[in-house]
């Protein structure tokens, strides 16, 4: 079954002064002669992408898009319509996101997260509602399970995520190291799957595997200083983040059982690596 807005393999039909016609449950689509490869015959397999043209027609295309229907991209703002801003994301035809699928009016030249959708024509578009798209409640995440995520939205408690393309998440603002852009991809671990549905999330590890990694964390850092570094029991907990990339409880704790293996020295002015 043919997909819009995302790759096909078709087979070539029939060869015109045009291009390519490729077959397809919908129809015959043409592929134009720009985007043809030389020696393709009729019978032969070809990856495109199928969207539709400025009249509607269906039309194949091998350039890449930088986001198929379904997904969320950080897209930039070519130009703004009486219909709504229009993103550039690397087809001739740029991509509509109308003026009800914008939290706030867009502005050309401004970056926003969007996902990319097929709307009740099966014209592609992009909504920046990110929510409306995400899944609050699922049996299918796990505490400590390794997930993906991207940060969406902040509030005060801390970051709104999507994980794993597909669910809702929270990010502490404990967890948060610095402050991450709208858009940006994390590593992070599920902690939590409330009854409510919402699920929390973290960018550590738990217990051992955590403490595992802020020792590696530290001792690396330690050898790239020269075997020291000015931080210690009184340093706050934002310069450790910036720093290290860990919580200052994981910091304190992996610290002690360094000093108390004889690997390093706790001064006043810092943490030394015992040679």
């Amino acid at each position: 079954m043919l997909e819009i807005g995302k790759f096909n393999q078709l087979e070539v039909r029939r060869l015109s002064q045009i291009g390519a016609y490729l077959g397809s449950d919908l129809g015959e689509i043409l592929l134009p002669n720009k985007y043809l490869a030389p020696g393709v015959h009729p019978g032969d397999v070809v990856s495109v992408f199928v969207y539709l043209d400025s009249e509607d027609r269906l039309v194949a295309t091998t350039q890449v898009p930088k986001a198929q229907v379904g997904d969320f991209a950080v897209l930039e703002v070519k130009q703004i319509s009486k219909v709504g801003a229009f993103l550039d994301w690397g087809l001739e035809k740029d991509l509509l996101v109308p003026f009800g699928e914008q939290p706030r009016p867009m502005q050309k030249g401004e970056r926003h997260l969007v996902r990319v959708y097929l709307d009740r024509s099966e014209r592609i578009a992009a909504s920046a509602k990110i929510a409306k798209f995400l899944e609050p409640r699922t049996t299918a995440l796990t505490s400590g399970q390794e997930v993906e995520l991207i940060i969406y939205d902040f509030t005060e408690l801390g970051a709104k995520v999507i994980i794993d393309g597909r669910y809702s998440g929270l990010l502490f603002k404990s967890d948060l190291f610095g402050r991450p852009a709208v858009g940006e991809k994390l590593k992070g671990y599920v902690t939590k799957v409330r009854e409510d549905g919402k699920v929390d999330v973290s960018l550590r590890k738990t217990g051992l595997q955590e403490t595992d990694r802020a020792k590696d964390v530290l001792l690396a850092a330690l050898r790239d200083a020269g075997g020291f570094l000015p931080v210690g029991d009184k340093t706050p907990p934002q310069e450790i983040a910036e720093l290290l990339q860990i919580s200052k409880k994981s910091f304190k704790k992996v610290l002690g059982n360094l000093y108390k293996d004889g690997m390093v020295d706790i001064t006043e002015d810092g943490v030394k690596l015992r040679s």
